[in-house]
């Protein structure tokens, strides 16, 4: 399955430890990748990864409204891309990822997000169920998102769900593309 195309730009949300923008950088050389966190100390860990990439972004969804994105991605992204972000995080991150994503995307730029969530009129595995009740214990905000509030808060900002790849560990990939 390939979801890119052999050229563009692209922005991590979330970054984290820095693996997966480095992972993609080494992979598609032909792309120009951003990483991005809140946390100073996933910057470093971003740093250590990616040591030849760009200085990662700080970027907190709830606090920074307008992406603080260099002029050569600002709102000219041919995708966005972030991995279990949406059920670590409050609800209120999903409809900030999804204006930012709108806001920045070309016109039939992706926005993929990667993670648990549960689906309406599907079985929840076990393993994701004990996976939320586990997350909600820690901090009450947090949890398994429902892939139907998820795609209202897209289509609210003007983005349509266009895949959705079943993927191991009861996960999902989700692709929505910018109208």
């Amino acid at each position: 399955l390939r979801l890119l195309p052999p050229t563009g730009r692209a922005l991590e949300i979330a970054s984290g430890t820095g693996q997966h923008v480095a992972c993609f950088a080494a992979a598609m050389p032909g792309w120009a990748w951003l990483a991005s966190d809140p946390d100073a100390q996933a910057l470093a860990s971003i740093r250590a990864w990616w040591p030849d990439g760009p200085a990662p972004l700080r970027l907190d969804l709830l606090t920074d409204a307008d992406w603080p994105l260099p002029p050569s991605h600002r709102q000219r992204l041919d995708a966005v891309f972030s991995a279990n972000m949406l059920h670590i995080s409050p609800w209120p991150t999903c409809a900030a990822l999804m204006r930012g994503a709108a806001a920045h995307l070309l016109t039939g730029g992706l926005l993929i997000v990667y993670g648990p969530f549960s689906v309406p009129g599907e079985a929840t595995a076990p393993s994701n169920l004990a996976f939320d009740a586990d997350l909600r214990r820690r901090d009450p905000a947090w949890g398994l998102r429902s892939l139907a509030e998820v795609q209202a808060q897209a289509a609210q900002a003007g983005l349509a769900l266009t895949q959705r790849l079943a993927l191991p560990a009861n996960n999902l990939l989700l692709v929505f593309t910018k109208n």
